[in-house]
């Protein structure tokens, strides 16, 4: 092994290996597949070993591979550790950080509060994207999963940033036609409108109530894996939906949502979820203690206060 290894050569390749793709990991890394390809090949130069087994439909890691890739992971994470505490000291924060969420919650809360992060640090460079399914942030490659929803798996570290709860609600034009539900039981004859969450089964609605946790399998003419078009659909009189109170809340104020079995609602909190591996990174620190007191400022406490 003469030549010498390039740390960008191994982000390359660290990158590659989690989303099993030369095309995917140049896409994630704003470069061309033949630069990810030829990076891919500098450094199997380099080791002197073949990295990646290919076949006609996937890319494979061989058992050399398997062990560079966890030295490789333990190196990147120490010198993007110590860049992160000479950087914060000097000039605070910098460099990339990749941050995920869902559609909605996405859109309308953590997009603005991402644009102020890097308005008070200029230094950070912040890809943002949003997914309707839940993100394994260690084997997909973020550093930051902002995720509405409790059930976070025990090999991540998650710190609560808002309290929320998802709230059934229904426009006052449906519940006129059809009757308002007087028992969870009977969500069963209604026209729910059933979305695709990222953190529970499709179609089962989990909801706690005075007596504890209860369990209600819903259904109707209209289901979706996006939460606005369910709520637009709520405001249309087309049915029943389960909504965060932050997303539901102006509508209820208006009168254009009425709240249906109200002593029922859902734990969603929201979280930072990050993998263990970051847990000391000085650059992570800041944008989550950022994004605590940017997300701190909804009004969520005033909605639970007036709904529970």
């Amino acid at each position: 092994m003469n030549n010498p290894i390039e740390n960008e050569d191994l982000r390359v390749f660290v990158t590659v290996v989690r989303k099993t793709s030369f095309a995917a990991a140049a896409e994630a890394l704003g470069m061309s597949p033949a630069y990810v390809s030829k990076r891919i090949g500098v450094l199997e130069g380099a080791l002197g070993v073949r990295l990646f087994g290919r076949t006609t439909r996937r890319i494979v890691i061989t058992d050399e591979g398997e062990q560079v890739y966890a030295r490789a992971q333990a190196i990147l994470d120490n010198l993007d550790e110590l860049v992160d505490e000479v950087s914060e000291r000097r000039r605070g924060p910098s460099g990339r950080v990749r941050i995920c969420s869902s559609f909605g919650f996405g859109r309308k809360l953590v997009a603005p509060a991402v644009a102020k992060l890097v308005a008070a640090y200029p230094g950070l460079q912040i890809r943002f994207e949003v997914f309707d399914r839940l993100v394994d942030p260690v084997a997909e490659g973020f550093d930051l999963d902002v995720r509405v929803g409790d059930e976070i798996a025990p090999h991540l570290i998650a710190r609560r940033l808002m309290d929320n709860r998802r709230i059934l609600c229904a426009a006052p034009a449906y519940l006129a036609r059809h009757g308002t539900p007087k028992t969870l039981q009977e969500l069963a004859g209604h026209q729910c409108l059933p979305i695709k969450e990222r953190d529970h089964p499709f179609g089962v609605w989990r909801l706690r109530g005075k007596t504890g946790e209860e369990t209600v399998k819903v259904s109707g003419a209209l289901s979706t894996n996006h939460g606005e078009i369910a709520l637009r659909w709520a405001l249309d009189g087309a049915g029943i939906v389960l909504r965060s109170r932050w997303d539901a809340q102006p509508y209820l104020d208006s009168g254009a949502l009425a709240t249906v079995l109200p002593e029922y609602t859902q734990e969603a909190n929201v979280w930072a979820v990050y993998p263990q591996r970051l847990a000391g990174s000085a650059r992570l620190r800041v944008c989550v203690e950022f994004l605590e007191r940017e997300l701190g400022t909804v009004d969520v406490l005033r909605v639970q206060g007036r709904l529970s």
